[in-house]
Protein backbone atom coordinates (compact mmCIF):
# COMPACT_ATOMS: atom_id res chain seq x y z
CA UNK A 1 0.00 0.00 0.00
CA UNK A 2 3.10 2.68 1.07
CA UNK A 3 4.16 1.66 -2.45
CA UNK A 4 0.94 2.52 -4.50
CA UNK A 5 0.37 5.83 -2.07
CA UNK A 6 3.84 7.11 -2.96
CA UNK A 7 3.02 7.10 -6.72
CA UNK A 8 0.79 9.79 -6.30
CA UNK A 9 3.63 12.36 -5.23
CA UNK A 10 6.55 13.52 -5.23
CA UNK A 11 7.59 12.45 -1.97
CA UNK A 12 5.08 10.59 0.68
CA UNK A 13 4.28 11.42 4.28
CA UNK A 14 2.68 9.10 6.94
CA UNK A 15 1.01 9.62 10.37
CA UNK A 16 1.43 7.65 12.53
CA UNK A 17 -0.65 7.55 15.44
CA UNK A 18 0.84 7.34 19.20
CA UNK A 19 0.17 5.41 22.21
CA UNK A 20 -1.33 8.33 23.76
CA UNK A 21 -3.78 8.85 20.71
CA UNK A 22 -4.47 5.32 19.99
CA UNK A 23 -5.28 5.06 23.72
CA UNK A 24 -7.69 8.07 23.27
CA UNK A 25 -9.34 6.79 20.54
CA UNK A 26 -10.13 3.19 21.95
CA UNK A 27 -7.65 1.15 20.30
CA UNK A 28 -4.51 0.53 22.41
CA UNK A 29 -1.75 0.18 20.26
CA UNK A 30 -0.02 -3.42 20.27
CA UNK A 31 3.48 -2.54 18.94
CA UNK A 32 5.00 0.65 20.49
CA UNK A 33 5.06 3.58 18.74
CA UNK A 34 8.87 4.23 18.46
CA UNK A 35 8.64 0.34 16.57
CA UNK A 36 6.08 1.24 14.76
CA UNK A 37 7.65 4.77 13.48
CA UNK A 38 10.97 3.15 12.73
CA UNK A 39 9.17 0.50 10.85
CA UNK A 40 7.85 3.64 8.53
CA UNK A 41 10.82 5.50 8.17
CA UNK A 42 12.75 2.42 6.77
CA UNK A 43 10.07 1.88 4.39
CA UNK A 44 12.29 3.12 0.98
CA UNK A 45 8.63 4.40 -0.39
CA UNK A 46 8.25 6.80 2.34
CA UNK A 47 9.75 10.13 2.61
CA UNK A 48 8.57 11.68 6.11
CA UNK A 49 6.96 9.95 9.20
CA UNK A 50 4.67 12.48 11.56
CA UNK A 51 3.53 11.97 14.67
CA UNK A 52 -0.23 11.68 14.69
CA UNK A 53 -1.11 13.22 18.25
CA UNK A 54 -4.72 13.94 17.88
CA UNK A 55 -7.77 14.20 15.16
CA UNK A 56 -7.79 17.68 15.09
CA UNK A 57 -4.43 17.78 13.58
CA UNK A 58 -4.29 16.64 10.24
CA UNK A 59 -6.21 19.65 8.17
CA UNK A 60 -3.05 21.93 9.73
CA UNK A 61 -0.28 18.87 8.75
CA UNK A 62 -2.00 19.22 5.20
CA UNK A 63 -1.12 23.30 4.75
CA UNK A 64 2.01 22.89 7.22
CA UNK A 65 3.22 19.70 4.65
CA UNK A 66 1.89 21.51 1.78
CA UNK A 67 0.20 18.07 1.27
CA UNK A 68 -0.97 17.92 -2.48
CA UNK A 69 -2.70 14.38 -2.33
CA UNK A 70 -4.42 13.23 1.35
CA UNK A 71 -4.85 9.62 1.22
CA UNK A 72 -7.16 7.45 3.64
CA UNK A 73 -8.26 3.97 3.30
CA UNK A 74 -11.96 3.32 1.91
CA UNK A 75 -13.31 2.78 5.30
CA UNK A 76 -13.25 6.41 5.83
CA UNK A 77 -15.07 7.30 2.29
CA UNK A 78 -16.84 10.56 3.57
CA UNK A 79 -14.97 11.61 6.77
CA UNK A 80 -12.20 13.62 5.21
CA UNK A 81 -13.97 15.46 1.97
CA UNK A 82 -14.02 18.78 4.14
CA UNK A 83 -10.33 19.09 3.18
CA UNK A 84 -10.99 18.97 -0.70
CA UNK A 85 -10.75 22.80 0.00
CA UNK A 86 -7.09 22.53 0.75
CA UNK A 87 -5.92 19.40 -1.01
CA UNK A 88 -7.10 16.22 -3.26
CA UNK A 89 -8.56 13.87 -1.16
CA UNK A 90 -8.63 9.72 -2.34
CA UNK A 91 -10.29 7.11 -0.74
CA UNK A 92 -8.06 4.17 -0.81
CA UNK A 93 -9.17 0.79 -1.49
CA UNK A 94 -7.59 -0.95 1.28
CA UNK A 95 -9.25 -4.54 1.23
CA UNK A 96 -7.70 -5.14 -2.64
CA UNK A 97 -4.68 -4.12 -1.65
CA UNK A 98 -3.77 -5.45 2.35
CA UNK A 99 -6.80 -7.47 2.67
CA UNK A 100 -9.85 -6.95 4.98
CA UNK A 101 -8.59 -4.82 7.93
CA UNK A 102 -9.64 -6.71 11.09
CA UNK A 103 -7.90 -6.23 14.50
CA UNK A 104 -5.45 -8.62 14.99
CA UNK A 105 -6.82 -11.15 17.27
CA UNK A 106 -9.40 -11.42 15.34
CA UNK A 107 -7.41 -13.30 13.11
CA UNK A 108 -8.20 -16.74 12.99
CA UNK A 109 -5.26 -18.66 14.43
CA UNK A 110 -5.04 -21.39 11.44
CA UNK A 111 -4.64 -18.37 9.29
CA UNK A 112 -1.22 -17.10 11.21
CA UNK A 113 1.75 -18.13 10.06
CA UNK A 114 5.29 -17.14 11.19
CA UNK A 115 7.56 -16.58 8.04
CA UNK A 116 10.51 -18.60 7.91
CA UNK A 117 13.93 -17.56 8.44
Amino acid sequence: MLQRLSMLGSELIVGCSTDAYNAKMGVPAITPYAQRRLMLESCRFVSRVIAEQEWDQKYADIINYNVSVFAMGEEWTGQFDAFEDITNVVYIPRADIIGERRPFNAVPQQALRVASA
